[in-house]
């Protein structure tokens, strides 16, 4: 390859990275926001033992500036671990999959124009689907936890969702799980009027009883637009069987933000940005090297 036919295409990806709309609206307010809900893993429990958290926070996990939570308070604060200590307040929480979340998407987030992450945390251990359902207490919350985080401007980037393990004891509940799901989903994109809302579940790692395999079964067979799956099982146990450990819960904030980023910055489903950005750092990668065997 030429040197000149090497500067002009990497003339020609810069120009398409300054004309990006997404781009030239970049703001240190802008607010991307994500909704972390379901249960106990969701929460956190990564390094909780005997109902003690021994408060090893890894790399990937730490704070930072640009990471804001939702309080208890409904007040916007720098995030840190444990996310939902004020949120899951009857059990110890500790590290959960959201931090390692924010940490991998906030450089992407931040090239498409948004200057800050913001996570809602709503989980809480121990739940049914059915204590989540339209009308509930814990629904009722999460609604109006995400329009608060709404009123101060921003954009809903998914649902992190999490939960199930409570709905594996009871026959009854693993087999109505499917048809609750959907139901949940339809729910909050209606609510919350967002018709292409990205919902990105958790298959379960572990359960509380014997019939997991027909709740991973219906989450599975989950077939509605802009829902994605994200499976952690074979992920690593705490010692009671149940919950992630902390290096799984880093392991699962990845996986959960690849799904995103696949997804695209938009959270619609539409993942030509992010496809785009993929290709022109292998293209730039590339030609540099082309550059500099030249050179």
């Amino acid at each position: 390859m030429s040197l000149a036919l090497s500067f002009l295409l990497l003339m020609a990806i810069s120009q398409r990275s300054v004309s990006d709309p997404t781009a030239s609206n970049s703001s240190d307010s802008r607010k991307l926001i994500f909704i972390l809900a379901g249960q106990s893993n969701m929460a956190g429990r990564g390094g909780v033992y005997e109902n003690k958290w021994d408060h090893v926070v890894p790399t990937e996990s730490g704070p930072h500036q640009s990471i804001l939570r939702l309080n208890a308070a409904r007040v916007w604060q720098e995030a840190c671990e444990p996310l939902h200590a004020d949120i899951d307040v009857h059990r110890t929480c500790g590290v959960g999959p959201g931090m390692v979340f924010a940490n991998w998407v906030r450089e992407p987030a931040k090239q498409a124009g948004w200057g800050l992450i913001g996570l809602v945390p709503c989980a809480v251990g121990g739940t049914r689907i059915r204590e989540w359902a339209q009308g509930t207490v814990l629904y009722q919350q999460m609604i109006d936890r995400i329009k608060a985080a709404l009123a101060s401007g921003g954009k809903i980037g998914a649902v992190l969702w999490y939960q199930g393990e409570s709905d594996t004891v009871k026959y009854e509940d693993a087999y109505s799980y499917g048809a609750l799901l959907k139901k949940l989903i339809n729910d909050l994109r209606v609510d919350l009027n967002l018709p292409n809302l990205l919902f990105i579940q958790v298959g379960l790692a572990s359960g509380e009883g014997p019939y997991m395999k027909i709740v991973r079964k219906a989450q599975k067979e989950i077939r509605l637009p802009n829902v994605k799956y994200v499976d952690a099982l074979g992920l690593k146990l705490e010692s009671d069987h149940l919950h992630l450990t902390t290096q799984s819960q880093v392991q699962l904030g990845i996986m959960l933000a690849d799904s995103y980023l696949d997804s695209g910055l938009n959270g619609d489903g539409d993942s030509s940005q992010a496809s785009w950005n993929k290709t022109k750092l292998k293209l730039l990668h590339a030609l540099l090297l082309s550059l500099f065997s030249i050179l």
